[in-house]
């Protein structure tokens, strides 16, 4: 399920390191995660949905692989993300 364009600018706001900033992984991990609780919900309602639910395990890697990679270059940084998306770790 795609991200309306107002939630996606207020995630990009919320999380950008400087200004103009989309490609950080900050932002990358929680566009992500945002995407992955609304897959979450629908596959809470049609069970059924195997092509949605391997869309889901993608992007639960990839957002996987981002938070390895902050976490190698900037433990710092990677503990604040955690902390504001609500993940644990």
């Amino acid at each position: 399920m795609p991200l309306d364009i107002k939630s996606k600018q207020q995630i990009i706001e919320e999380f950008a390191t400087h200004k103009g900033d989309t490609g950080s992984p900050e932002v990358q991990a929680a566009l992500l995660t945002e995407q992955i609780k609304n897959l979450t919900n629908h596959l809470k309602e049609h069970t059924h949905d195997v092509h949605s639910r391997r869309g889901l395990l993608s992007m639960v890697n990839r957002r996987r692989r981002l938070l390895q990679y902050l976490l190698k270059k900037d433990n710092e940084r990677y503990q604040e993300l955690i902390k504001k998306l609500g993940l644990s770790k």
